[in-house]
């Protein structure tokens, strides 16, 4: 028996709710909380988690046509132009405070932190704060960014085989 997405009463049916931006399946008494949403199959909804082949394969169709047009109609939020810190920053820091020939101490007291900041960042017990990311990028020349490296692979292959006076003035300021 389906459970309300809220208060977690076993209903025998539940309606499509819209709350705070959220769709749930809510029961009766919960269902007042938001606005009743019209689904175009009664079956998906009672179906939204569920892994088998039925659900995804009705899902899939209409997901693949919902997320094109969606896909270009939908707007830029600020998480499209943040960046991800790499999963290997902890070896990335340490190699180059090593191959800087530095201790941790001697880094710390550089970028102006407590060695134990540092310590912990390359036991990744904590992720780098813009400001301590952007110092030891700076002081180890390295990237501490997913997917870029501080190398010359981001200028020798672009799709449209020109640069910009941008990326003169950026390659210039690294």
């Amino acid at each position: 028996m389906p459970q309300c997405e809220m208060c977690g009463a076993e209903k025998a049916s539940l309606t499509a709710t819209k709350v705070e931006g959220a769709e749930l399946e809510l029961c009766g008494d919960c269902s007042e909380f938001g606005t009743e949403v019209r689904t175009e199959s009664g079956s998906s909804a009672s179906t939204k988690y569920s892994t088998s082949s039925s659900s995804s394969s009705s899902s899939g169709s209409s997901g693949s046509s919902g997320s094109s047009s969606s896909s270009s109609s939908r707007q830029r939020d600020m998480f499209d132009d943040m960046e991800t810190v790499a999963a290997d920053y902890d070896d990335r820091i340490r190699r180059a405070r090593e191959a800087e020939g530095m201790s941790r101490e001697e880094l710390a007291s550089d970028i102006n932190e407590k060695a134990s900041v540092v310590r912990k960042l390359e036991r990744a017990d904590i992720l780098p704060e813009d400001d301590i990311q952007e110092k030891l990028e700076r002081k180890l020349g390295i990237s501490l960014v997913e997917g870029r490296e501080v190398d010359d692979a981001d200028w020798e292959g672009s799709s449209s085989g020109s640069m910009t006076l941008g990326d003169v003035v950026q390659r210039n300021d690294e």
